[in-house]
């Protein structure tokens, strides 16, 4: 496939010429017709905002464009989960209000954003000082690293999240 004149011309014939494939494809993967629908339909909207390119192999391309975004609704319906199964186990008075719930689950998923761009002993070392309490000297140890290693780990994540946090203000 040669580079269009139009983008969205391309867009089109790609859609066209491959939708049918990709919902199919991606049906068999979800074993959901909805969800397949939705994603084919992310798929293409993500390529609007593309760069037109010269495409050898369409099939191929979609389906590394549609993988991508699948990988990210498993990871935000895995998150969704666990933090559904947190409520459930919060005392009745400490329950949040729907607004803050969907707010702080929003919260999650940009952090998430975060933290899966960050290489993983980054994230390692951020979370197990997050989540699990651990001190510098205990990851160090765990992680089979020297301190400063971990500092400097730790500084990372932390820039990437004030990052995220000045650009929300």
């Amino acid at each position: 496939m040669s580079v269009p004149t139009s983008p969205h011309q391309n867009i089109g014939d790609l859609y066209r010429d491959h939708r049918g494939w990709l919902v199919e494809w991606l049906r068999q993967r979800l074993g959901n017709s909805a969800d397949a629908a939705d994603l084919t339909h992310d798929t293409f909207i993500r390529l609007l905002g593309a760069k037109p390119l010269a495409i050898d192999s369409p099939r191929a391309y979609l389906a590394t464009v549609a993988n991508r975004l699948l990988i990210s609704l498993y990871r935000r319906r895995s998150l969704e989960k666990s933090w559904l199964e947190t409520l459930a186990h919060l005392p009745e008075q400490s329950v949040l209000s729907l607004e803050s719930q969907a707010l702080v689950l929003e919260a999650l998923h940009e952090v998430d954003q975060v933290l899966s761009c960050l290489p993983a002993r980054t994230r390692q070392a951020f979370l197990m000082a997050q989540l699990e309490g651990y001190t510098q000297e205990e990851i160090a140890h765990h992680m089979g690293i020297h301190v400063r290693s971990v500092q400097r780990h730790l500084a990372r994540a932390y820039e990437e999240c004030i990052m995220l946090a000045t650009t929300q203000s």
